[in-house]
């Protein structure tokens, strides 16, 4: 149970405010710097809690815990007033907190031919750049074309040096971002009919935002991406990060077949191996 107390100290941080490191309890801290929703800043000796993405660590919050759904139900509510208008109203942009750019970003290894608003576009962002649609009601692409949702900011902005990984797969793969993380991409994937595979980390918490977040919306349109080398890759892996999440997961079980192989390893070996490592260095 979370309590009034802790409520009041994340609403300060969805509004870009600063906690006290000890601010929060020791799990719900771990658990969102695990999840890089927050950040540690230090000054000397003292050590300050803040969320570099507000919207992410909201839609989180909802996802994850009973007691704060209504967190992200009242900033939905407040969707439809704009900074601009905020400002026009009383010069100040920040009196209530608002998504400014709604979205999520797209990645690609070959061109792929989209529209928003039935005007067609090129998905083929060039090295060092990436393309973000905002306007993703209207977004549509191909029903061939397979998406692959990538967990971690780093291998998806570095996909072309994981193209080895998608030699297998014959259609054209359109890569998502979890982050900026929001409903969004979901609501998205929900109302198109491609199929779709989750790149993430593999361990406990990778499976259990797989099956909470998506496999429980998308049903069979949704599996789990597991290389080939994955055992070997596990038995190798970070001890640390297992023990880190076994006492929160200690009672979750995967309730879908394609994650149960790989949750049994991450349990033979007590390790966990995070996706990052299979970008070609």
């Amino acid at each position: 149970m979370i309590s009034a107390v802790t409520i009041n100290k994340l609403q300060l941080l969805l509004r870009g405010g600063y906690l006290p490191y000890s601010a929060l309890s020791n799990s719900l801290r771990d658990e969102l710097l695990l999840e890089q929703l927050l950040v540690v800043q230090s000054n000397g000796s003292h050590r300050k809690l803040y969320s570099p993405h507000p919207e992410a660590l909201q839609s989180y919050l909802s996802l994850q815990y009973e007691e704060l759904r209504e967190l992200n139900a009242e900033s939905l509510t407040k969707d439809y007033c704009s900074r601009a208008e905020q400002a026009y109203a009383s010069g100040n942009s920040k009196l209530i907190y608002t998504r400014s750019c709604p979205g999520f970003m797209v990645n690609s290894l070959e061109p792929i031919e989209a529209s928003i608003n039935e005007k067609s576009f090129t998905i083929y962002p060039i090295d060092g750049t990436l393309q973000f649609i905002s306007d993703w009601q209207n977004f549509n692409i191909p029903e061939d074309v397979i998406v692959v949702g990538v967990e971690n900011m780093e291998n998806f902005r570095l996909i072309r040096k994981q193209q080895y990984l998608f030699c297998a797969i014959n259609s054209k793969i359109l890569f998502v971002s979890r982050y900026p993380q929001s409903l969004d991409l979901r609501n998205w994937l929900m109302k198109i009919p491609n199929r779709y595979i989750h790149f993430g980390d593999f361990d406990i918490a990778g499976i259990h935002i797989y099956e909470t977040e998506f496999k429980n919306f998308l049903g069979d349109r949704a599996m789990f991406f597991m290389p080939e080398d994955i055992e070997k890759r596990i038995s190798t892996g970070s001890v640390e990060r297992y023990d880190l999440q076994i006492n929160r997961y200690k009672d979750y079980k995967p309730s879908t077949p394609d994650v149960q192989v790989l949750f049994k390893l991450i349990h033979n070996y007590r390790r966990a191996y995070d996706q990052e490592g299979y970008i070609l260095k």
